[in-house]
């Protein structure tokens, strides 16, 4: 069976290969009308149950088609790859509508819906239209969504934009920046020096200070305080206790003993 080319339906020499990236069924395909601001397409206003801005035209089976001509000049052969969507009849096959992946700008998501896309298509004559096409579930627009990012990738898309594009030139600028930073020199020349400031340490207050400074005079004011007195003597009254004991003879009336007739001596009335 020859081989025809997705966008054209011409055929294509024997040498081409194509490979099916995607292919899902079924997809609704609406009429919508132009862009008219910068947001973006808005996919509830399509399918709005009181007013609808779109119109449901056809219900279609989605490929993505990667198409490649083998040729003896590598250059050559770079430059006839390609891949195509294709809009297909689900029940004949019949061509409906292909759009050429040339640029990511070919197909655009819904700003408010991730199951819907805005799709330009090209027809005979180089005219081109912009339909709405949207899917029934959340997980084959996500597979949608990833077999364009690997047909980017393969039509080299990916490396043309990241230049262009306002993250690819600061990507640019970043790698520049170290490459100079990696070429300066940050060693300590002769006679400098490195103050490092450790957080949380400060000077102490002034009543601090002031609390250290009365601390040392207390300080020096205790060692200056003079020692207790001795011990006193013993009192008066307790030493002329003492003598009186000591006293050999008592007296009555300036009178001894032995004035009044008691005689406790060797040979004494009582020995």
């Amino acid at each position: 069976m020859a081989i025809t080319d997705p966008a054209t339906g011409l055929p294509l020499p024997d040498s081409a290969i194509q490979r099916v990236l995607f292919a899902h069924t079924p997809v609704h395909i609406y009429g919508i009308p132009p862009l008219t601001s910068n947001a973006g397409f808005s996919a509830s206003t399509w399918t709005s149950p009181t007013r609808p801005t779109a119109q449901h035209i056809f219900t279609a089976r989605l490929r993505i088609l990667e198409t490649s001509i083998s040729s003896s000049d590598q250059q050559q052969q770079q430059g006839k790859l390609k891949c195509d969507l294709v809009l297909e009849d689900p029940n004949t096959g019949d061509l409906f509508a292909a759009a050429p992946y040339t640029t990511p700008a070919v197909v655009q998501q819904a700003n408010d819906s991730s199951r819907f896309f805005a799709v330009r298509v090209a027809g005979e004559g180089g005219m081109k239209a912009t339909l709405g096409m949207g899917f029934e579930d959340r997980s084959p627009a996500f597979d949608f969504g990833i077999a364009l990012t690997e047909a980017r990738k393969v039509l080299g898309m990916e490396t043309q934009n990241s230049g262009s594009t306002g993250a690819g030139r600061g990507a640019q600028l970043l790698q520049k920046q170290r490459e100079a930073d990696s070429k300066k020199d940050f060693s300590l020349k002769e006679g400098e020096k490195i103050v490092v400031n450790v957080p949380g340490r400060r000077q102490r207050p002034a009543a601090d200070a002031g609390l250290s400074g009365s601390s040392g005079s207390d300080t020096a004011a205790l060692f200056s305080i003079a020692p207790p007195p001795p011990a006193a003597a013993a009192p008066s009254s307790t030493l002329q206790m003492e003598g009186q004991s000591a006293t050999p003879e008592s007296t009555v009336d300036g009178k001894t003993a032995q004035e009044l007739g008691f005689d406790d001596g060797e040979f004494g009335e009582f020995q």
